[in-house]
């Protein structure tokens, strides 16, 4: 490495850390300095030293630091400056002041006794100083609090740092390499800097930050002024990225002096890479006390000398004991160690030709037979720059992209002999991914998508080399190290918990200046033995409070004091009058702190340890088979408990289990009841042994011990009689479990402390769980497991080539059939311990039976009631087969499964990286659902190194853009909350001063994706589309400008104050029901819109465009429009005038309506009414806002506002009938529902496995297996599908009977009224536009002519109105039903008062309404009506209301010329009465000596004598029957000639061979009441006639005595 010279030079991989070559010279220099001064101060100020000493310095209360006085003499103007060893604290924000700034030479001079403690000459190598350069004086940096001008006070132990994610760890310095003058990362807070160095500006988003934290500081401001969290921060990214090395270090010494200047380096030093630094410059440790002598018997009083560390030194000076407080890296935990390995290989194994691809974003592909038909055609359009105008195309499903190319290329290029299809991709417009070349074009998503809403397919043919390619990795990225914890402290991370190596230093001062006091006095050792207790508290304080037992016993040889309790036996005071003695009890006290510091590090994320690293002993192994010993421990105390438990309870105890995929391995054993102890601390001794009754070499290597502590409640005052106590139930206060084998295998041994979790949380023993140190007051547990002078290891049995294999065909027929059924459950949840029990036994016969398993069956073997790792490991195999596109579909399921894995490193870690490294689509979503997974406190330190670890695999581009999702995310979800708890009346304000902070962002930075999906990228926002929805969340509506030119703005949702996450899981759910319905040939045209959380109470929301609420819709026919039957369908033919439209719309209507009526009744979706059920203008349904599922419904007191099983309600049924008799298309709507149910229940095992690993995730209503059980129940698996499809023919007909439905439409139209503006413009309808006199004409004179006669949508009358206008002479007819004037009327008394208004014709009559004599009195009066309408005052007559409802509509234009006569296929009702007629749909089968007949449904009936419509029913013989004993029936049907039945109808007991000889008479009556049923029809089968080894379904004609055929 080439040395740097000169002034403000640096050593570049010291850079990146905030520290220069200067600063660490100088930080040296001053360790040894303070270590000079502190022993001079020992000698000669030594009481002096005990008062400056400061045991308060760990509270997080920050007391105030006092600067140590500047040494009297001479030079009045001399101030101290301590060094390095953290023994100061008042360093530890300080900074140099703009007057003093550094000292550009070093003047040496040896220390004099006398008044004058600086004279001249020179100083020994131990006392170095710096005096300042423009008087000579020694240099004092004052603290933030000087510039204040006040004291800065101690803060807490540093947060991690606010580095921008793209600040990656530096590499060793490259030879050559030129040096920066600038800093670039803050400063350690021990370390000084040049005011000239600070950055101007520092950006400090953090990767998780909750909220964006700016940088402080400009040019020339102090480092202490500008920002002390990033000051703070700077200690963890010195420990993660220090490279220093004892080399540098002399150097940098020998060279102050030997006179060079502190800022002159000349020599070469190098350094380590960042990921395995392993020390920062030596400490001062803890010092010890041994004797000069080895022999204690040789010790003469006096002789005893606290033992420090070198000043310099390139190795840790070693101390009588052998302990220090050493820096360490990431590879103090071995666990995580080995992780980092794992990572660098997963890394550098990857086999990529071209880092250019890996940036790309692939559109997803799912094939499926209904998308790649030959005989489906696309119509694509492709644009290229290279021609002006674009390209159509009519191409095959099947057809792949790379042939659509050629196409394109064939216009674009004369020759294509030098032109390579594959550097050419296709973009669909508007979104930044591309179709992959090699797949048909039909498998797209994006193609399906455009497909099923009749879009136009637009794409763009672009080169490869001019593709974005921000997101690429590089070689760099694949070959740098895996800097784990650099990257674990950029997330947003709880605050961390573990003391300072400083602050410990500071306290273990404390400690040995009183045990030399202790040691040096010539009596009252009471009051200096308190003086160490209190010093020893301190410590036990910092270190999580622990008081160990060797501390409490080493204490008790101390006289009583009243800084502790009394010890129960007393010891002789004239004992500890013998030095000697005195010096037994402070060594093991020495000892006994220690090895607390020792057990602190091991158990906490502490940035030191007290043996050097590597010198951990390797002892031998035992197999864990071969030890037969029962396992047992001691649990010894729980400490920092909370003093109200003091008062709250008593009788505590701990119970302790083994527990194996969430199933105890023996009965729990309970320690004694013990009460509080005072000592240093309140705790809980019990010091008791457990010993379960199992043998170590029986236990599972998953095996699980679980502690829960218990308490009695203390009785209320008056109620202490024996009966109330022995009533009094114990209460659970904590829990914690912890895996008996660690990551290697290795039996747990040793002294752990366990943190518990608090009892309101979950307690689950079937899976892993690490102990709660995330809350700083948690309880800890102590238990001593034994130790040995071996590794007890877990060795995985034998394979099964050593297992027997016997034929299952062996078996007996029961035991076979037995075995069979349990094989075929759905749901591995719905085995019982006797179907375990049986497959254990018989599991040598099974083995044929066994074979691979789908994908979809082993995602249940990831559940944590299967802990087994060679069991996840083949589950993680099996699902390796999955695409990316079904990764995607089951992804937050298998990030949920991260949290049953037993270790940091698992297949399924390794599986989703390597998947996330190949897929920009699953990274994207890997990091956000891992994002979401920090919030879990219990499993938040294991997500935190799985997103370091995607981060470290992703590369640094990807970094950057996660980066700014995040800032984004931060700055929309501030700018959401403002506005919610705004004032109404100022919200719109807050949010136009906001957005100019979001267009600030995209000034900044460019362009983002969102986190909705990677495909969406936005470069800027859209003010004036942005608004608020005034419901209770505010959520506000965004327009974010498209990258894209080719496409529109992105619109999106952003919610703050919800939990999305149930929406998410509920979306992902139908998602997948889409696809299996699809994958089965019937397209439900289902609307899936994205939904993603992006944090807890906030998340954003794709918007669909073109699309109304049902509530919308519905009052535009009023307040009670939720009653009426004619709004959707109205709307509909608004929204598509032409007929075929029209049909199209409600076919998507049909086809929807049923997928969302079987996915809400399946999920158990609530609170539905009709402000979050949508209807999208092309007729596709759909459900919106997901608050509630699973059953939860929502109560109204004692009653549930959901009482259907689902919405459907009789203006839905309008649309599909075409009216409001039941028609031929309902039956159709009943055929896809139950066609559509049946499909999802032979999938019941993947919902029930995808929803099973969701138990875990924290949604309120999916908590245990009775949720599971509402899906379960929901899905009847055990039904047979005849039986299942009149179950939800039932379900369709309580639905639509439900009136409770309709009323809380109303009810929820009532409460929104508030939310409704006044001035809010009212409309038509029927009318699609509003129409004024201005643009329509004035109206001269309107006459009703006549009445006609319709059939469609209703059979009933329409009037035809004669409209003159003027200065036209031809006039217009338009055609308007009664219920369409009698809206017009009910609009404008809205708007005017009633005396303004000639009076409307009664709409009640008696008798028929429909009838002919009804329809011309209504003409008349109708006609009075209109005419006085536009002779009233102008303000009415020539309102836009008037001129909307008498211009020309859609249909008025088509009727031109037309006759409304009835067609011949809509005019059933003509035919003659008492014919009899229709079609009836059989399904017929035969099973097990028993005969099915499903009655499904009848069209085409006739109408009786009187013209009403009948009531149908179905009357089934089997001839011949001379007794009349095989009469069956169905239900009766109301009022309809097209009834639906979905009735079963059996005959047991059948031989197959009577069947040849029977006829089915099927009739068809209407039920008359006290009269003789009417026959409508009836049909004779011949059975012999059918093949009924199959199932038969057919239409048979109905007539009078026939016979039917299929």
């Amino acid at each position: 490495m080439s040395s740097t010279q000169g002034n403000g030079e640096h050593w570049k991989s010291l850079e990146s850390v905030g520290i220069s070559r200067k600063e660490l010279a100088m930080a040296e220099a001053l360790q040894m300095e303070y270590d000079a001064l502190s022993r001079l101060r020992h000698d000669k100020e030594e009481n002096r030293a005990k008062q400056n000493a400061d045991p308060s310095l760990i509270s997080w209360d920050e007391p105030g630091v006092d600067f140590y006085s500047k040494p009297a003499g001479r030079r009045t103007d001399l101030k101290l400056l301590r060094g390095l060893s953290g023994s100061d604290p008042a360093l530890n924000y300080n900074s140099l002041s703009p007057q003093e700034g550094l000292p550009n030479h070093s003047t040496s001079q040896g220390p004099q006794p006398g008044p004058d403690p600086w004279p001249k000459g020179s100083l020994s190598g131990d006392y170095l100083y710096i005096f300042d350069g423009s008087d000579g004086g020694v240099s004092s940096s004052p603290g933030p609090g000087d510039i204040e001008g006040s004291c800065k006070k101690l803060s807490p132990p540093p947060l991690p740092p606010r580095a921008s994610i793209w600040d990656t760890p530096p590499l060793p310095p490259r030879k050559g390499s030129p040096s920066s003058s600038k800093i670039s990362q803050p400063n350690d807070i021990n370390t000084f800097s040049l005011v000239e160095q600070l950055p101007g500006k520092l950006l400090e988003h953090r990767i998780l930050e909750e909220e964006e934290v700016p940088g402080g500081g400009g040019q020339g401001r102090l480092l202490g002024s500008v920002d002390y969290d990033g000051i703070n921060d700077a200690i963890t990214r010195l420990n993660l990225k220090s490279t220093y090395d004892a080399e540098m270090l002399r150097d940098a010494t020998r060279g102050w002096k030997e006179g060079r200047g502190p800022l002159d380096f000349s020599k070469d030093t190098s350094g380590k890479p960042v990921a395995r630094s392993k020390t920062m410059p030596p400490q001062v440790p803890p010092r010890t006390y041994a004797s000069r002598y080895g022999n204690r018997k040789n010790t003469t009083p006096g002789k005893n000398r606290r033992i420090s560390a070198a000043p310099v030194g390139s190795r840790p000076h070693t101390v009588a004991n052998g302990h220090e407080l050493f820096e360490v890296s990431e590879e103090r935990d071995e666990e995580v160690a080995a992780f980092c390995h794992m990572l660098d290989i997963l890394r550098s194994g990857s086999d990529i030709q071209d880092y250019s691809l890996t940036g790309y974003v692939w559109s997803a592909v799912t094939p499926s037979p209904e998308h790649l038909g030959d005989e489906v055609n696309l119509k694509v359009t492709v644009l290229c720059d290279r021609l002006q105008e674009a390209l159509t195309f009519t191409c095959n499903c099947s057809s792949t992209v790379d042939l659509l190319i050629y196409q394109t290329l064939c216009y674009t290029h004369d020759d294509l002999r030098n032109v390579d299809v594959g550097d050419f991709v296709l973009k669909p417009c508007g979104l930044e991914e591309f179709l992959q070349n090699k797949h048909a074009l039909g498998s797209h998503e994006y193609i399906q998508y455009c497909r099923k809403f009749d879009i136009d397919i637009r794409l763009q043919l672009m080169e490869q080399k001019v593709v974005r390619s921000e997101l690429a990795r590089t070689v760099n990225d694949d070959q740098s190290p895996s800097t784990l914890n650099y990257l674990v402290h950029l997330q947003e991370r709880p605050v961390k918990q573990t003391i300072s190596r400083q602050a410990l230093s500071l306290l273990f001062d404390t400690y040995h200046n009183e045990v030399d006091a202790f040691l040096l006095a010539d009596g009252d050792f009471p009051l200096k033995a308190d003086r160490v207790v209190q010093s020893v508290k301190a410590i036990c304080n910092a270190l999580a409070a622990v008081e160990t037992p060797e501390i409490t016993n080493a204490l008790n040889q101390l006289p009583p004091c009243p800084s502790r309790m009394q010890p129960k036996i007393q010891k002789d005071p004239s004992v500890l009058a013998v030095r000697e003695n005195r010096e037994k009890v402070v060594e093991a006290l020495t000892a006994a702190i220690l090895d607390l510091v020792e057990l602190y590090c091991n158990t906490f994320n502490a940035d030191f340890q007290t043996a050097v690293p590597g010198s951990r002993k390797h002892d031998l192994v035992q197999e864990a088979c071969h030890f037969s010993r029962a396992l047992a421990f001691t649990v010894y105390a729980t400490h920092r408990i909370p003093i109200i438990w003091a008062t709250s309870y008593e009788d505590f105890y701990l119970s302790c289990s083994l527990s194996h995929g969430g199933k105890e391995l023996c009965s729990p054993l309970q320690t004694r009841r013990a009460h509080f102890s005072k000592y240093l601390f309140h705790l809980i001794i019990w010091d008791q042994q457990i010993c379960f009754p199992v043998q170590v070499n029986r236990l599972p290597r998953e095996t699980l011990l679980c502690a829960t502590l218990y308490a009695l409640p203390i009785p209320p005052p008056g109620s202490s009689s024996e009966a109330n106590k022995q009533r009094r139930v114990p209460e659970a206060l904590g829990w914690v479990t912890t895996p008996l084998f660690n990551f290697r295998q290795v039996l747990t041994c040793g002294r752990k402390l366990l943190g518990l979790w608090p009892a309101t949380q979950e307690n689950p023993s079937a899976r892993w769980s690490a102990p709660n140190f995330h809350q700083p007051d948690s309880v800890i547990l102590q238990i001593d497991f034994p130790t040995s002078a071996f590794d007890i290891k877990f060795t995985s049995p034998p394979g099964d080539k050593f297992s027997p294999r016997y034929e299952f065909g062996s078996l007996r027929e029961e035991d076979q059939r037995k075995l069979k059924d349990i094989m075929q459950k759905e749901s591995l949840y719905w085995l019982t311990d006797a179907d375990k029990k049986r497959l254990w036994e018989k599991r040598y016969y099974c083995h044929s039976e066994w074979t691979h398993m789908n994908h979809q069956d082993a995602l249940g073997l990831l559940h944590a009631t299967f802990p087994d790792q060679e069991v996840r490991r083949m589950a993680v195999q099996w699902i390796g087969s999955l695409s990316d596109a079904e990764l995607l579909d089951y992804l937050p399921q298998l990030v949920q499964a991260l949290k049953y894995e037993c270790y940091l490193d698992s297949p399924l870690v390794r599986f989703l990286l390597k998947r996330a490294v190949s897929d920009l689509r699953v990274t994207h979503y890997f990091f956000w659902l891992l994002k979401d997974g920090l919030k879990d406190s219990q499993f938040s330190i294991r997500y935190q190194y799985l997103l370091a670890a995607l981060l470290c695999c992703c590369g640094k581009g990807l970094r950057e853009e996660f980066n700014r999702q995040c800032w984004l995310v931060n700055a929309l979800a501030k700018l959401a909350q403002q506005v919610r708890e705004a004032a109404p009346s100022a919200r719109q304000g807050i949010l136009r001063t906001g957005l100019e902070e979001v267009k600030q962002f995209f000034t900044l930075n460019g362009s983002c994706r969102l986190p909705l999906s990677p495909s969406l990228l936005v470069k800027g926002i859209v003010p004036r589309d942005c608004s608020y929805f005034n419901s209770n969340a505010v959520p506000l509506k965004l327009s974010f400008q498209n990258v894209d030119p080719l496409g529109e703005n992105i619109r999106v949702i952003f919610k703050c104050g919800d939990d999305l996450r149930q929406d998410m899981l509920t979306l992902q759910m139908i998602r997948i029901m889409s696809k299996i319905w699809v994958q089965e040939g019937l397209d439900m045209r289902m609307v899936i819109f994205r939904c993603f959380s992006t944090g807890r109470g906030r998340g954003m929301v794709e918007m669909i465009p073109n699309a109304e609420t049902l509530r919308k819709i519905q009052v535009e026919h009023g307040v009670t429009g939720s009653f009426k039957d004619r709004p959707l369908a109205d709307w509909l033919q608004k929204h598509n005038p032409g007929e075929d439209e029209y049909e199209k719309a409600v076919e998507n209507f049909i086809y929807s309506c049923a997928g969302c009526c079987v996915a809400t009744y399946v999920l158990g979706i609530c609170d539905r009414h009709n402000d979050n059920i949508m209807l999208k203008t092309t007729g596709h349904m759909f459900h919106i806002d997901f608050g509630r599922f699973l059953g939860h419904a929502q109560m109204f007191g004692n009653i549930k506002r959901d009482r259907a099983p689902f919405v459907f309600t009789s203006d839905m049924a309008y649309v599909i009938n075409g009216g409001d008799k039941p028609s031929s298309r309902f039956h159709d709507f009943v055929d896809l529902c139950c066609q559509a149910y049946n499909l999802i229940r032979k999938h019941t095992h993947l919902f029930l496995n995808l929803l099973g690993l969701m138990l875990s995730c924290g949604i309120p209503e999916l908590s245990d297996l009775e949720d599971l059980k509402y899906v379960y129940d929901a899905l009847r698996p055990q039904d047979t599908e005849a039986n299942a499809t009149t179950y939800f023919t039932r379900l369709i007909e309580s639905s639509l009977g439900s009136v409770a439905t309709k009323l809380n439409f109303f009810i929820h139209n009532l409460a929104q009224m508030k939310f409704t503006g006044s001035d809010d413009r009212l409309t038509l309808s029927f009318a699609s536009r509003t129409h004024t006199l201005k643009s329509s004409g004035r109206i001269s004179d309107v006459f009703l002519c006549r009445h006609e006669k319709i059939f469609h949508p209703n059979k009933g009358y329409i009037y035809v109105v004669k409209v003159m206008r003027e200065n036209t002479h031809e006039a217009t007819y338009i055609q308007r039903t009664f219920e369409e004037f009698q809206e017009l009327h009910n609009k404008l008394r809205l708007l005017f008062p009633s005396s303004h208004l000639p009076s409307f014709p009664s709409r009640f009559v008696i008798g028929r309404s429909r009838g002919e004599a009804v329809a011309e009195r209504r003409r008349e009066e109708l006609n009075g009506y209109i005419w006085h309408l536009i002779h009233a005052a102008p303000e009415v007559a020539e309102c836009d209301l008037v001129y909307t409802f008498f211009h020309p509509l859609p249909r008025d234009e088509k009727a031109m010329g037309t006759s409304s006569a009835p067609k011949s296929s809509d005019g059933t009702w003509a035919r003659p009465v008492g014919k009899v007629g229709g079609e009836v749909k059989l399904s017929i089968s035969y099973k097990n000596n028993k005969l099915f007949i499903m009655v499904m449904h009848i069209r085409g009936l006739q109408l009786l004598q009187d013209g009403n419509d009948p009531d149908p029913y179905v009357k089934i013989y089997l001839l011949p029957d001379p007794q009349k004993t095989t009469k069956r029936k169905t239900k009766v049907a109301r009022k309809t000639c097209n009834p639906t039945y979905n009735e079963m109808l059996v005959y047991d007991g059948i031989p197959k061979g009577d069947l040849q000889q029977r006829e089915l008479q099927l009739s068809v009556l209407s039920e008359q009441g006290f009269w003789e049923n009417v026959l409508l029809g009836e049909v004779n089968i011949r059975l012999r006639e059918l093949d009924l080894a199959q199932e038969k379904t057919g239409w048979f004609a109905l007539g009078s005595r026939s016979h039917g055929t299929l």
